[in-house]
């Protein structure tokens, strides 16, 4: 009796795994979009860094998991407003620090259905080694038969160690206070 439950037990364990596919995205495709601005939104500055990998993990159609990683190098400004002095100074330590934490990550812990084309993931985003537990939504469709999703969040950049000219820092007031959020729209195509 107890082989016959062992193996049941196996037996189901195997097809829920072999029911799970990890699918890849395209990395050439696929674009985190950022927007950074002073404290009172007059002055903006937006632009890209590219994944270096990533994948979901999906049965049928329903999004179990994912995990990502991003190339801080990749960073670019595309508001055309002060582009390399910009990007270097977002490089360095005032910043991301990119040459000490040139990989940011983001790993799905949770997802729930929100509805047929929308879902809800509880995640956790790694920047500078520091990782914090973050919520988004993610809608999804296919579009000539690839597999499209469309994230849109903020975080506080604080939470991240990322302090200059925060809008707790007192003695940054006088040259000027740039907002703590950083808002981030993901655009992931998935290998076809």
């Amino acid at each position: 009796m107890r082989k016959i439950i062992l193996l049941v037990i196996i037996g189901c364990f195997t097809s829920l795994t072999n029911a799970q596919k990890k699918v890849e995205i395209d990395t050439t495709k696929s674009v985190v979009k950022w927007t950074g601005s002073n404290l009172f939104k007059f002055s903006k500055h937006f632009g890209t860094v590219n994944f270096i990998k990533g994948h979901i993990i999906k049965s049928n159609d329903v999004i179990l998991g994912g995990y990502f990683e991003v190339d801080m190098n990749s960073i670019i400004n595309t508001d055309g407003k002060y582009n390399e002095q910009l990007v270097s100074h977002l490089k360095n330590e005032d910043f991301f620090d990119v040459e000490k934490y040139p990989i940011a990550k983001i790993r799905f812990v949770e997802v729930v259905d929100k509805n047929v084309n929308t879902i809800k993931v509880k995640a956790n985003l790694t920047i500078k080694d520091i990782t914090n537990a973050i919520e988004f939504d993610i809608t999804f469709k296919v579009v000539d038969g690839q597999y499209e999703m469309n994230s849109k969040f903020i975080i506080d950049r604080t939470r991240w160690g990322i302090d200059y000219k925060s809008k707790g820092m007192f003695g940054s007031v006088k040259d000027g206070i740039i907002s703590d959020a950083i808002e981030f729209e993901v655009d992931l195509k998935l290998v076809k």
